[in-house]
């Protein structure tokens, strides 16, 4: 039996669901963090100026630290060897381990000034490093459920569905929900923590159906020899297409991650309707959600990389109708919105199936497979677009005051004009740089993913019959891809 038929096997198909649902609370989770925190601490956490101030800085440096700590868990977990395997561990610990960091985060301890400070960042640091242990783990298992193209573009679709749900979940929920467990709870800070509650019960539910029901096609599963540290960093260094692909997507994450930072300050300082955040929430979840359900048809009538060009043309559009849009009615900026979030969901799609890819090529190129390490990337990625983001919103805010501004407050002139150019036009020419680099030099398309996968499965069939070659010669018919 092949790898592709035992993928499409009644067996191994129900990973598309089992290992897709655990994303909703991962993505409730990470969306609660990564977007409204800041929003918290500004907004509901009584913060001063100067706290905010330390906080942020704080913040970001973290997640620097983090981000460039994610390629040492990737080695971590590429050398785990357990009877339940390298992933299902530390999914478990990191979302154990991060769901209790989150309710600690959002939880009033009574302190102020520098302890509350260092708390938050004690706190934080914990929760940044057990969520991508988790990550890593949670997202290298995609090339080990499947080696053909059209099998992982269904479980990344899929799996990017779920999470689009968790995602919508928080983001159109946060305000409504807040405002009703306010009422019951007595106050705004209380409604907060149960609202990171709920979140983290979303989290352990949809964690334990993947570690329950995910299993593992036995003819994908590889079982290598422990990575050295040489060879971890060679696994990152010379894989060129992972560098290319990185880059790519750390700017386009920059430039995503800000903007959507800025979503619920946009609608509180700007349109001048905080409901009405809501609203646009829906239109971002529904976008996301349909662009997804189209892709499959979409790619199969498009290479990859027309589709990215297309998704990148529609959030370009959707970007230029968003800055100029009228405030104070919904029609274009709700334009605006569709075309940003349909190219925007197709893109992160896109980048999850290039990232599995480089993990065969960097396998084809030098000889040892190493798919954790290489998606460990995938969150340094995020981190580095989260920190960025929450360096941007931060200096905003307090540059315009937001933390002494009442809600309905609206900025003008020259403060409106830099909140749109840091929620707008510096997140668009990220986006756009982003796309260049990858237009330019990322080599992987269809044809060279065959030929790859192809001399991959030659050198395991000569390696298994006892006449392994020596070398790794490039795919017949192809220049070496460096």
């Amino acid at each position: 039996m092949t790898e592709s038929t035992t993928a499409g096997t009644d067996g191994f198909r129900r990973n598309r669901y089992t290992f897709g649902i655990g994303t909703i609370g991962r993505d409730m989770l990470y969306t609660l963090i990564s977007m409204f925190l800041i929003v918290y601490l500004t907004n509901v956490a009584g913060l001063t100026r100067a706290e905010l101030g330390w906080v942020t800085g704080l913040l970001v440096a973290l997640r620097v630290f983090d981000a460039v700590n994610d390629p040492v868990m990737g080695a971590v977990v590429d050398n785990t060897r357990t009877r339940w395997g390298k992933h299902k561990p530390w999914i478990l610990l990191g979302a154990v381990t991060s769901g209790v960091a989150t309710v600690a985060i959002f939880t009033d301890f009574g302190v102020h000034g520098g302890p509350r400070v260092v708390l938050l960042a004690v706190l934080f640091l914990v929760w940044s490093v057990t969520y991508t242990l988790n990550d890593i783990a949670y997202w290298s298992y995609v090339p080990e459920l499947s080696s053909d193209l059209k099998e992982r573009e269904n479980i990344g679709a899929k799996a990017r569905i779920f999470a689009l749900i968790g995602v919508f979940f928080v983001v159109a929920g946060i305000v409504p929900i807040t405002d009703a467990l306010a009422e019951v709870a007595g106050s705004e800070q209380a409604a907060w923590f149960w609202f990171a509650v709920i979140v983290v019960a979303f989290l352990w539910a949809g964690q334990a159906v993947t570690l329950l029901g995910v299993k593992e096609p036995p003819g994908l599963v590889h079982h290598p020899e422990r990575t050295t540290l040489r060879q971890f960093a060679h696994a990152i260094v010379r894989n060129d297409q992972l560098l290319y692909i990185a880059l790519a997507m750390g700017l386009f994450m920059i430039g995503y991650t800000t903007t959507t930072s800025f979503g619920l300050f946009y609608f509180q300082y700007v349109y001048g309707d905080e409901g009405m955040f809501t609203v646009f929430a829906i239109v971002l979840g529904v976008s996301q959600i349909a662009s997804l359900l189209l892709f499959p048809k979409v790619s199969a009538r498009m290479r990859r990389k027309s589709v990215y060009r297309l998704a990148t043309v529609l959030v370009v559009i959707g970007y230029v109708l968003f800055f100029f849009a009228p405030t104070g009615t919904m029609a274009v900026v709700g334009v605006a919105g569709v075309l940003i979030f349909v190219g925007q969901a197709a893109i992160q799609l896109l980048m999850l199936l290039f990232l599995a890819d480089t993990v065969d090529y960097g396998h084809w190129k030098l000889g040892k497979r190493n798919d954790s390490v290489t998606f460990s990337l995938q969150p340094f990625i995020y981190k580095t677009g989260g920190a960025v983001a929450t360096g941007i919103v931060g200096l905003t805010a307090i540059l315009t005051g937001l933390t002494d501004r009442a809600v309905g407050d609206l900025l003008e002139g020259g403060e409106l004009l830099g909140f749109k150019t840091a929620m707008l036009v510096l997140p668009l020419v990220c986006i756009v740089v982003g796309y260049l680099i990858f237009h330019f030099k990322y080599r992987i398309d269809e044809d060279r993913y065959a030929q790859i996968h192809a001399e991959l499965r030659r050198r395991a069939d000569a390696a298994h019959t006892g006449h392994a070659t020596h070398g790794h010669g490039h795919p017949t018919g192809t220049e070496g891809a460096s």
